[in-house]
């Protein structure tokens, strides 16, 4: 991280091939929407460069990069006319193991729908300290500092979140 606060243009990109894949899979869940993934991550990144000789620690660059995205997310979100539909079929592609058993692989997929569909139907701030969460394995703390609230704040999040994903899934226990 310093060579990369002093300019070093190599030591920025191993930050980015460390952090980038867990900011994507932050965004993605987000915005729903590749194309908008992309262009938010590249503004992040931006921002990115342009704030890390300011960067003074207070928090983690994990943290900190998150919360650069969140800020790029939110305006993003304020850009954009409308929701697109569900696409569950991206995720679904992934998860095809040739060697599985075709009734578990398809179950599994419906479940992976099933979450993400009643994920994205979560209000964006308990979508969001849920992925840093669950996903992410952030601390409370750290999902504080980036969604500018305090614990309490996020714990609320978090029991909400997770009550409405249980009611959503309940077929699923």
């Amino acid at each position: 991280m310093r060579r990369a606060r002093l300019g070093d243009k190599r030591a920025f990109a191993a930050l980015i091939s460390r952090h980038g894949p867990a900011l994507y899979r932050y965004a993605y869940r987000l915005l729903d929407e590749p194309a908008g993934v992309e262009d938010v991550l590249q503004e992040t990144f931006i921002d990115a460069w342009r704030g890390l000789p300011a960067f003074r620690g207070d928090a983690s660059l994990r943290t900190w990069l998150f919360t650069l995205t969140r800020h790029r997310v939110s305006r993003h979100l304020r850009k954009r006319p409308e929701k697109p539909p569900v696409n569950v079929d991206d995720v679904q592609e992934h998860l095809a193991d040739p060697l599985a058993d075709p009734v578990h692989v398809q179950l599994g997929a419906d479940l992976l729908g099933a979450l993400d569909v009643a994920l994205r139907r979560l209000p964006t701030r308990q979508r969001s300290a849920w992925l840093l969460r669950e996903i992410e394995d952030l601390s409370y703390e750290e999902i504080a500092t980036v969604l500018a609230e305090s614990t309490t704040v996020v714990r609320g999040l978090l029991e909400r979140a997770r009550t409405t994903l249980a009611t959503s899934l309940k077929e699923w226990r």
